[in-house]
């Protein structure tokens, strides 16, 4: 039996594993660059190392014996373990070294996933050999994440405020009521009056818009969805009003599928933040990624957080970017 692995045990498990891969002893040769006697006679010393069959080969063609498919898959995760390792420990000289989880919310403005990206880049020219995991979520999701420590920091709209979160704004995203082509309000949007705008049916989201909703009643509102795609197509149709995303419905807007109802009354500015948790000393990692963050977002082109938030026009509540 196997009971203790050396460099040899793990090139025998190599050519197995090669073995395995090209379905056959002959298959492999071009692989490994060896003759088919060499192959098997080091299929046959692993087998006497582990104590059992590993498949079977001869005139009846090639297979894995019901252990030796188990143990083909034990031997990947021992391979990917063991290059991880390698890998870790090469660069253990780094100053950074090890994993930084981000969690993004979908259709971020092109102009803040530009900056995101420059952050990425900055942090790259550090001394740095960390490997970035990076997932899409809803902002709930996003925070629950960051709650349970498998995200470690956030980037979205966040109507919540978890004590335990600290909440750093970024910057802003307008939002504006909009109808469709089909639309009766259609040839004269663009200067329509909220209340009689508010006389139609409007599609609403599945959580609360505090800033909205004096553009319609309870009762006109037979339509919810809770992501921005599922908004757009009820507007599309022609049946209802609803709110976008400036940088959403640009591209509908300029096909001339969708016009502002009315641009001056009828929309709303939502904050965006990064979000980490509350704790004595974040890690290097994290606080680094941070540094960068919010250089390139003070020193690139946009918003200007500092201005809306100090005029008011800034409004600390859910954008629409469920999906």
């Amino acid at each position: 039996m196997l009971a203790n692995l050396t460099d040899f045990d793990l090139r025998l498990i190599r050519v197995f594993l090669a073995v395995a891969d090209a379905r056959g002893v002959t298959a492999a040769q071009a692989t490994l660059n060896v003759s088919q006697s060499t192959i098997s006679s080091q299929l046959a010393a692993l087998e006497t190392r582990v104590g059992f069959r590993l498949c079977e080969r001869g005139r009846g063609g090639f297979r894995l014996t019901a252990k030796g498919d188990r143990f083909a898959m034990s031997a990947r995760r021992l391979i990917v373990a063991t290059h991880a390792f390698c890998a870790e420990a090469s660069n253990m000289d780094r100053q950074l070294v090890g994993e930084l989880n981000l969690g993004l919310i979908g259709h971020t403005p092109f102009s803040q996933n530009a900056r995101i990206s420059d952050a990425i880049a900055r942090f790259r020219q550090r001394d740095q050999a960390v490997r970035f995991n990076i997932q899409i979520r809803p902002p709930g999701e996003l925070e629950e994440h960051v709650l349970n420590g498998s995200v470690d920091i956030a980037i979205g709209y966040f109507w919540h405020r978890v004590p335990s979160l600290d909440y750093t704004a970024l910057f802003v995203e307008r939002q504006y009521a909009y109808c469709g082509a089909r639309h009766p309000l259609f040839g004269a949007a663009g200067d329509i009056e909220p209340d009689e705008a508010a006389q139609y049916e409007w599609a609403w989201r599945s959580y609360p818009l505090p800033e909205a909703r004096h553009s319609t009643t309870e009762r006109n509102v037979t339509a919810i969805a809770d992501n921005m795609e599922a908004v757009a197509l009820l507007i599309l149709s022609g049946h209802h009003l609803g709110y976008l995303p400036v940088h959403f419905a640009k591209p509908y807007v300029e096909s001339g599928l969708l016009k502002q109802v009315n641009p001056g009354s009828l929309r709303y500015d939502v904050t965006f933040h990064m979000v980490t948790r509350k704790a004595p000393r974040a890690g290097d990692i994290q606080r680094a990624f941070v540094e960068d963050l919010r250089a390139v977002h003070l020193n690139g082109p946009g918003d200007d957080i500092s201005n809306n938030e100090a005029s008011g026009s800034s409004r600390r509540h859910v954008s629409d970017h469920d999906a």
